[in-house]
């Protein structure tokens, strides 16, 4: 089955029988399906251990220490013939114990990082409008909490659970063989147990359930929070964004304190069932050893037995909760491991292939939501090696321009070509290395100077150089303490917004795209820095076909056309001194921003 963007939802219930759940969560075992063989093959040991003790009780305290048939000394030895044996079979359970955890851990830890590691490769795949609609937070929880809950019932729960009803049927076993009418009494509260069991774990589904909503939603607060400290600490929202978390975290609070009193009802019930069942025991049991029909061995080991049944029982309802927030981290999973990027696959050209870079949009329709259309009927053509500048107000659709150039979208109606080829037609990768993009915001990769610059591509130092130099980087390179091996980025020395600028237009250099976007690449830079960006830019558009959206008069002139668009329209279309003797929208923008550059100074 495969989902929409935005279907994730942190209260969905994972169904414990859900059979294709399991089918998929059993297909990442497989491939380790000889330690898991081991694994219940040493619950079978820790099992048979764990069941013989209390036996072995029975046979010390019948055959040695009240058989008054036999010698002093011969009960003496045989009770340490039989403690030996009995510390032997404890050591043999806690071996067994001991490497079915180690197993187990390395199986678990094993699974859990290939599927971290598959979904963390599916979602840098998924296409921009994903992201849009699922806040980064949820997607933190899905490789965080959601695999961590996967990792519990891998490693805690599924041996577990096979080894506590395989325990639990033996006991019964074992008790009916040894006293038929002692078992038939304790058996009377089984049914109270379950109904018991039932009942909390109904609870605990829905407490568990609520926890994780509470959660998700701090973990997409903090991250948008975080995201956005510049602008809370601008507007001084400090307080209220606090007072904002701190009802999310009181929720939160609020419901794991509900899932603590559940457990602090249901325990103590487990134990009154407990306590019942030994009063029963000792009352019955003790009359028969009255009545010689019972043996004293037989009535410690009854209640050992006894104390064993009630110890997984105790366990199993949390397991079960345990499962079921597995279930639904499994589901949530798998539902964003099946969703497919809403953009159609194209093939991918040789790579031989050389574009000349003539861009067409040809009656473009575009809406992000449906009902609300950016862009209409949209329609211009820039032929190879030229440029064109994009200029209008905030919201006319001039990123969507660019984010539909890349690729990042698909529009609606009409067709995007490139060299006379649908841009459909292409491979999304393929067709984002022909383009080089330069946004006013530029990502710094935590590393070296030299790595931010390659990136993905490999060249020698004297290519490298020459980059530095045509992208003005060269001044600062000399300026840094390890010249290109100066680290950059988080745990590195930071960068001013030019720098930065610098640092992406020398990536484009380093990429040699054949088109090249400016999207607002000189609106937040001082003048002198604005200079070295503009040698920068001019030796970047040289031989390239050029789409820049700016405001700053300097860069917008450079352009052999100039696009005035408008609410998704194209309201002007010129070169720079036909636009202004024309007094339309663009004299008014270019008016605007020199009155902005003259109170600036």
């Amino acid at each position: 089955m495969r989902y929409g963007y935005g279907y994730f939802e942190e209260d969905q219930l994972g169904q414990v029988t859900d059979m294709g759940l399991w089918h998929r969560i059993m297909a990442y075992s497989r491939p380790h399906w000889i330690k898991l063989a081991a694994a219940i093959f040493l619950s079978f040991i820790v099992i048979a251990a764990s069941l013989s003790l209390p036996y072995m009780v029975r046979v010390g305290i019948d055959n040695y220490i009240v058989n008054t048939h036999l010698q002093a000394a011969a009960r003496i030895e045989g009770l340490a013939v039989l403690a030996t044996i009995f510390v032997g079979v404890i050591i043999c359970g806690f071996l067994a114990n001991f490497c079915q955890v180690i197993i187990l851990e390395w199986t678990g830890q094993t699974i859990m990082h290939q599927m971290r590691q598959q979904l963390f490769r599916h979602i840098l795949d998924l296409d921009l409008a994903f992201f849009n609609k699922n806040p980064g937070g949820k997607l933190v929880t899905r490789l965080t909490n959601d695999i961590q809950n996967m990792h519990e019932m891998f490693t805690s729960v599924i041996v577990t659970l096979f080894n506590d009803f395989i325990k639990i049927a033996g006991i019964l076993v074992i008790l009916y063989f040894m006293n038929w009418r002692l078992a038939v009494i304790m058996s009377l509260l089984v049914p109270l147990i379950i109904a018991n069991t039932v009942w909390f774990s109904k609870l605990a589904r829905d407490a568990f359930r609520a926890i994780r909503t509470h959660l998700a939603r701090i973990n997409a607060y903090l991250q948008e929070s975080i995201s956005g400290i510049t602008v809370i600490q601008i507007f001084l929202r400090q307080k209220d964004t606090y007072k904002k978390f701190t009802e999310l975290s009181n929720a939160y609070l609020a419901q794991n304190l509900y899932q603590i009193k559940l457990f602090a009802i249901f325990m103590p019930a487990i134990e009154l069932f407990s306590a019942i069942a030994t009063a029963c025991i000792i009352w019955y049991g003790g009359g028969e050893i009255i009545r010689e029909q019972m043996t004293l061995g037989e009535l410690a080991a009854f209640l050992s037995y006894m104390r064993l049944f009630f110890q997984p029982i105790r366990e199993l309802s949390q397991k079960y909760s345990i499962v079921q927030s597995a279930m639904a981290s499994a589901e949530r999973i798998f539902q964003l491991l099946d969703t497919v990027p809403g953009l159609a696959a194209g093939h991918r050209p040789e790579e031989k292939l050389q574009i000349t870079g003539a861009i067409t949009f040809d009656n473009v329709h575009f809406a992000y939501e449906p009902g609300q259309p950016i862009l209409h009927a949209l329609s211009f053509h820039v032929e190879p090696g030229h440029s064109l500048a994009i200029v209008g107000p905030t919201g006319s659709g001039k990123s969507t321009i660019v984010n539909l150039l890349e690729r990042f979208y698909d529009p609606d109606e009409g067709k995007i070509l490139v060299d006379g080829h649908d841009i459909r037609s292409f491979d999304a990768r393929w067709l984002r290395k022909q383009i080089g993009l330069v946004m006013q915001d530029v990502f710094i990769v935590p590393g070296s100077v030299r790595e931010n610059i390659l990136l993905d591509t490999t060249m020698s130092d004297r290519e490298l150089g020459r980059i530095i130099e045509d992208a003005q980087l060269s001044g600062l390179v000399r300026q840094l303490p390890e010249g290109m091996e100066t680290q950059i980025g988080e745990g590195g020395m930071d960068l001013s917004a030019g720098q930065k600028q610098l640092l992406s237009l020398a990536r484009v250099l380093a990429r040699n795209p054949r088109i090249l976007i400016l999207d607002e690449a000189t609106s937040s830079v001082d003048s002198e820095t604005e200079i070295l960006i503009d040698r920068a830019i001019a030796t970047t558009l040289a031989n390239r076909t050029s789409l820049v959206i700016a405001h700053r008069l300097s860069t917008i002139r450079r352009a052999d056309n100039i696009m005035v668009v408008e609410k998704g329209r194209i309201i002007e279309q010129g070169s720079h001194e036909t636009l202004i003797k024309n007094g339309g929208m663009y004299q008014r923008l270019q008016d605007l921003q020199i009155r902005r550059d003259v109170s600036a100074t």
